[in-house]
């Protein structure tokens, strides 16, 4: 059975996640399917929920700068580079850097940087300081199917073999955040 969370639960929603489990929650536009980055079995499960081929890689998202610096291979970026992302941060803006040796393989996927996003959305940003890291923020829909835009979507793609599902309200983007390479500006999904 699905734990349901809301707001105030944001603690035992992290909870779960660093006990190993899969969170359906709110982000910008779309629900999102997050786990601790770190922990294989948990990413394994949440690829098995969206039937989504590994080498794909996911996002993650982070409350400030300091959560997803760490994965950032910080001596590859000239320092304009790092403001000009900055500026756009917090907001609902991803950019692809190149990855530090902190990123695990897996959440890469085939590709060899990592998709970063400092979220402005007060619930994802709420959730990631109760989790006190980084977490793994990929669409909540089963692969080919339209992403979640509501609790009751993403619990219904997903049954009692999601373990949470955070109950709050979206942001108002319209669409799931465009994705740039940091290094050279290019658009990788609009």
């Amino acid at each position: 059975m699905t734990a349901r969370f809301t707001l105030a639960d944001l603690d035992a929603a992290a909870a779960l996640m660093r006990d190993g489990g899969v969170l359906a929650y709110p982000t910008e536009a779309v629900y999102g399917l997050g786990c601790d980055p770190h922990n294989l079995a948990a990413f394994e499960r949440l690829f098995a929920l969206k039937q989504r081929p590994p080498t794909q890689g996911v996002l993650l998202i982070g409350a400030d700068f300091a959560q997803v610096e760490p994965y950032i291979d910080l001596a590859a970026v000239p320092a304009e580079v790092l403001a000009q992302v900055q500026e756009s941060w917090p907001g609902p803006f991803t950019w692809i850097f190149p990855r530090s040796p902190r990123v695990p393989d897996w959440v890469a996927g085939a590709h060899a940087g990592i998709a970063l996003r400092v979220t402005a959305h007060e619930p994802a940003a709420a959730l990631c300081r109760a989790f006190g890291a980084a977490l793994v923020s990929t669409s909540a829909n089963p692969h080919g199917q339209p992403p979640a835009r509501s609790a009751e979507v993403a619990a219904g793609y997903f049954g009692p073999a999601l373990d949470g599902l955070l109950d709050a309200p979206l942001g108002d983007q319209a669409r799931p955040s465009v994705i740039r390479d940091a290094l050279t500006g290019a658009i990788i999904r609009s």
